[in-house]
C-alpha cells in the first residue's frame, strides 16, 4: 500500500473526523490537522493556529460574521503555507468549512484533493429559521445575515472536489447544482461500545443515590442546554412527568454555553432561565444536572435510561440520539428533519410534534409506566444504527472509500 498524506482542518480537531483521522494512522498514511482548539489524536500531528482579531471590525453589522470567518481562513492559511514550507505536501484536504477555515485551501495547494463536509447549509424557510416563534427574529438584516452565512459554504461548495454530508435530510438542503457531488456518509457509530448494558449503574455523589437500569430513568442530552436543542420544551414538560409518576428521577446532561443559538436576553444561562420559571413546580430530589460528563460516564447514563428524550429544531443531528438508539433505549423524539430519517414512529421510537408538551408528557409517561410494552421499540432502534450506522460495517468503509483509500 503507498503511503499518502492527509490533512484534516476542523477548527474544534477532531470533531467529525475522529474516526477516520486514527484509522488512516492505523492503515500507515501521514495525517497531519490544523485547528484552533480541540484534543490530540494520537498519531495525528496537530497544529494550532491563533487567527488575530482586526483592530477595526466593519461598519456594516451584516458583514461582521463574514469578515470573522475571512480572518480564521486567513489564519489557517498561514497555517498550511507554513507547512508547505516545511515540506508538507498533502494528497487530499479535508475540511469543515463553517467557520471559514478552509476559504484558501486551493490558493496553497491547488492539486491537492480537497473533500468538504457539509454539515449544514442556511435557509429562510424549512429549516432552522425562525421554527420557533417564541425566539422569531425575522427581518430584512436577519435574512441578509443569513445569506451572507452561507458565502463560505459556497465558496466551499464550489472548490470541493467531493462533499459528504451526514444525512439524507442536511443533504437536501444544499443549492441543487452541488447535490452530483455530495454523498451521505454518517461520521458512524462505535457500535461495540455504545451498547446494551443491563448491569449499568451510575452513582451520584451529592446526592447519594445509584441508579440501574431498573429503575424509572429519564434522560436528556445536549452538547450545551439551548432551545435549539428543545431544553425549554423538555423543562416545560418535566413537572408533569415527574408528577404523573412519583418514582421517576431524571438525568440532564450539558453545559450552560451556547452551541447554536443566543444567550438569553435577559442574562444568565437557559438553564437559570428554566428553572426560574419551571423550578417551583420540580421535585428537584430528583432532577439530576450532571454537567458534562466523561464519555463512559456518559454512556452508562444512556445505558440506564428506560426513556431518552431527544427534541431538536430542523438542524444538524445529534450523536447522542443515534447513541441512545444503539444502547437500545427507547426514544421520544421530535418530529423534525433530520429525526424523522432515523426513527419512524412506533416502529424504532416515538416522535412528537415539537410543540406539543401534551404529547412529549403522554408519550414518556407511557413509557415509564409500561416499560415492556415499548422495549420492542429499543431493541429495533438498534438494529437500525446496525445496519445503517454502524462505524466500523457501514459509516468508516464509506468514508475511506470516498477518500479514496483501501480499508
Amino acid at each position: 500500500m503507498t503511503q499518502r498524506k492527509f490533512l484534516f482542518i476542523h477548527q474544534n480537531f477532531p470533531g467529525q473526523f475522529v474516526h477516520v483521522a486514527a484509522e488512516l494512522v492505523r492503515l500507515g498514511h501521514e495525517v497531519v490537522a490544523l485547528g484552533i482548539k480541540g484534543r490530540g489524536v494520537p498519531g495525528v500531528r496537530l497544529l494550532r493556529y491563533a487567527p488575530k482579531a482586526p483592530a477595526r471590525v466593519s461598519d456594516v453589522s451584516e458583514a461582521r460574521d463574514f469578515e470573522a470567518k475571512i480572518v480564521r481562513g486567513m489564519a489557517c492559511a498561514q497555517a498550511m503555507a507554513q507547512l508547505q514550507a516545511e515540506g508538507f505536501v498533502p494528497d487530499t484536504v479535508v475540511a469543515h468549512p463553517g467557520w471559514g477555515e478552509s476559504l484558501f485551501c486551493k490558493d496553497v495547494w491547488p492539486t491537492a484533493r480537497l473533500i468538504m463536509f457539509a454539515e449544514f447549509f442556511y435557509s429562510a424557510s424549512g429549516a432552522d429559521y425562525n421554527f420557533d416563534p417564541e425566539f422569531a427574529h425575522d427581518s430584512l438584516s436577519a435574512r441578509a445575515r443569513l445569506r451572507l452565512k452561507n458565502s463560505v459554504h459556497l465558496q466551499a461548495l464550489h472548490a470541493a472536489d467531493a462533499v459528504y454530508s451526514p444525512t439524507q435530510w442536511q443533504r437536501s438542503q444544499l443549492p441543487p447544482e452541488y447535490l452530483a457531488k455530495t454523498s451521505v456518509i454518517f461520521d458512524g457509530i462505535d457500535t461495540l461500545a455504545v451498547a446494551p448494558q443491563p448491569q449499568a449503574s451510575i452513582h451520584l455523589r451529592r446526592d447519594k443515590l445509584t441508579l440501574t437500569a431498573a429503575d424509572e430513568v429519564i434522560t436528556f442530552v445536549n452538547r450545551n442546554l439551548e432551545p435549539y436543542r428543545g431544553f425549554h420544551a423538555f423543562m416545560r414538560a418535566l413537572p408533569d412527568m415527574l408528577q404523573q409518576r412519583p418514582q421517576a428521577h431524571c438525568l440532564i446532561v450539558g453545559q450552560d454555553d451556547v452551541s447554536y443559538g443566543t444567550p438569553p436576553k435577559s442574562g444568565g444561562t437557559w438553564r437559570e432561565v428554566m428553572l426560574a420559571e419551571v423550578g417551583q413546580r420540580l421535585p428537584m430530589e430528583r432532577v439530576h444536572f450532571l454537567g458534562r460528563l466523561a464519555y463512559d460516564d456518559y454512556l452508562r447514563v444512556i445505558q440506564i435510561s428506560r426513556c431518552h428524550v431527544y427534541l431538536t429544531y430542523p438542524f444538524v443531528l445529534s450523536w447522542s440520539c443515534l447513541e441512545a438508539m444503539s444502547a437500545g433505549r427507547v426514544v421520544v423524539a421530535s418530529n423534525t428533519g433530520p429525526v424523522q430519517e432515523v426513527i419512524t414512529h412506533g416502529v424504532n421510537g416515538l416522535l412528537f410534534d415539537f410543540f406539543d408538551t401534551d404529547a412529549l408528557v403522554n408519550q414518556v409517561v407511557s413509557v415509564l409506566a409500561a416499560p415492556d410494552n415499548y422495549a420492542h421499540l429499543g431493541r429495533q432502534a438498534r438494529q437500525t444504527v446496525l445496519e445503517k450506522y454502524d462505524l466500523q460495517s457501514r459509516c468508516l468503509p464509506q468514508l475511506l472509500g470516498l477518500l479514496g483509500v483501501d480499508s
